[in-house]
């Protein structure tokens, strides 16, 4: 009996002992966790908010995004502590959570400042951490709660976790963020992307002159393009409100308008004097369905898969469901088309109709003779031409959230309405022909918000973000892939 009280002396300690250990070992899992997707949430709020659309801080609005958490500033800062504080530690939120911003430059992520406004380049040349911002999230868990190990003495135990988090935007990346200058460029193939294929060519650069837009008679010239083909970069960076473009492409407002006429099975292009037209910026024909610009054309992008996570509205062919859903298996991939691709502009469909009623779909959009006001969609505020930087999205009275109990007009981080597409290289000698298929070169995307759409295949938009494939050189390695062009993910410091 003696020598049976002695061992359950041990054997109880070490079942003490053990308990306080996975009590411990469970708390650091949790708040790596934590830490994690506090890391991911902040890196995804630059992705969405146009920051690497900006890469050298020229508007002076990095602060508000990725700036000091002072309840202005750092919105990046204040999802971070959100998210982190919903991942309980030992059954409390985390005591402090810390973070910094750092560049994605080849060396060392090192500890990051609180204010990413100091890491823009007095010169103007884009940093790295324009191009490929990083979050650093640290976490810390004060007296964790322990059982038996208190007969020691000891009341309580810190846990501490941090995680590194990356918006990659290939944008410049050859020049910008690699460890040499004039690196190789990190191509990236988005998924989920819409099948709407855009020139190169932004419709608001230059800026009307007198109501005319560039490419039209009497305006200020041709229209430049959206990214550079030499290495990614964007040709017009910056931020802008109220829809002009005035200061940068990041916020522009504008159409997609399909290069096909309405009357025709297929895609046959529209003229200009009887002459078919390529895709172009702020085409007019002075009449028809034509919103009028500023504009951008597009053609549709061949659909060869099936599409998965349709919602239950969705209806029609497969190009249609893309819209609708998710064309999860068609990479849109940088660069030039490799046999077998799947970047080809296909001119066989009409896509007036499947776009319009596929939007439609998408967004929860209710009235497409309405386009003065949010019929249900989700929305800016102000509608369609936002007016304050960050840009705000708000829930529509038809966002599924709305319909399960969530306040109609509440702001919002996630939106149906936000949409990829490619931006293809359309410089001579390439030609898109009606009524076939052509092979294209994706040169970048387009991140927009849809405003709405009206009932003739027209999708009025605002630019959230830009990213540039360049064209120099063949991709190196495997591309960056995700479900925006500006991928969001989980780094290891080295």
């Amino acid at each position: 009996m003696i020598l049976v009280a002695l061992a359950m002396i041990a054997i109880i300690a070490m079942a003490a002992l053990s308990i306080d250990v996975i009590t411990l070992y469970l708390a650091k899992l949790e708040a790596q966790r934590a830490a994690d997707t506090a890391a991911v949430a902040a890196a995804k709020v630059i992705a969405l908010s146009g920051l690497t659309g900006d890469p050298s801080n020229q508007s002076g609005n990095w602060a508000l995004i990725c700036g000091p958490d002072d309840g202005t500033k750092g919105l990046a800062a204040r999802v971070a502590k959100a998210t982190a504080a919903q991942n309980a530690v030992g059954g409390i939120a985390a005591t402090s959570v810390t973070v910094t911003y750092a560049a994605g430059n080849g060396s060392s992520i090192g500890p990051g400042v609180p204010d990413c406004s100091t890491l823009a380049a007095s010169s103007g040349t884009p940093t790295a951490f324009g191009v490929n911002p990083i979050v650093n999230v640290q976490l810390t868990r004060t007296a964790l709660p322990n059982f038996f190990s208190r007969i020691w003495g000891k009341a309580g135990t810190n846990i501490n976790a941090s995680a590194s988090a990356e918006a990659f935007n290939p944008s410049n990346s050859g020049n910008v963020g690699n460890q040499t200058t004039g690196g190789p460029l990190t191509p990236v193939q988005p998924r989920c992307v819409k099948p709407w294929i855009v020139p190169n060519q932004d419709p608001l650069n230059p800026q009307p002159q007198g109501g005319i837009y560039c490419n039209q008679n009497g305006g200020p010239g041709p229209c430049q393009p959206i990214t550079n083909l030499s290495n990614g970069s964007i040709m017009n960076p910056g931020v802008s409100t109220g829809g002009t473009g005035a200061t940068g492409i990041i916020g522009e407002t504008f159409w997609l308008i399909a290069d096909c006429r309405h009357n025709f099975s297929y895609c046959n292009l529209r003229t200009i004097a009887g002459i078919g037209v390529q895709p172009q910026a702020n085409y007019s024909n002075n009449g028809g369905f034509i919103q009028q610009p500023p504009n951008l054309m597009y053609v549709p992008g061949q659909v060869t898969t099936p599409v998965i996570a349709v919602p239950s509205c969705s209806s029609g062919d497969d190009y249609e469901k893309a819209i609708e859903g998710c064309d999860q298996p068609t990479n849109y991939s940088c660069g030039v088309p490799p046999p077998g691709n799947n970047n080809i502009a296909d001119l066989t469909r009409n896509p007036a109709t499947p776009t319009s009623d596929g939007v439609q779909c998408l967004i929860h959009q209710g009235n497409q003779s309405d386009l003065s006001e949010p019929t249900g969609q989700d929305y800016f505020n102000a509608f369609k031409f936002p007016t304050s930087y960050p840009f705000q999205i708000y829930a529509g009275s038809s966002n599924p959230l709305v319909t399960s109990g969530l306040p109609s007009g509440t702001p919002i981080t996630t939106s149906a309405s936000i949409v990829s597409l490619p931006i293809y290289d359309n410089s001579p000698p390439l030609t898109i022909n009606s009524n076939t298929t052509t092979n294209v070169t994706f040169v970048g995307f387009l991140q927009v918000f849809i405003n709405a759409a009206d009932n003739n295949g027209n999708v009025n938009v605002t630019v959230l973000n830009v990213a540039g494939c360049g064209n120099g050189s063949p991709p190196v390695g495997n591309p960056v892939t995700g479900n925006s062009p500006l991928p969001v993910r989980l780094i290891t410091p080295p």
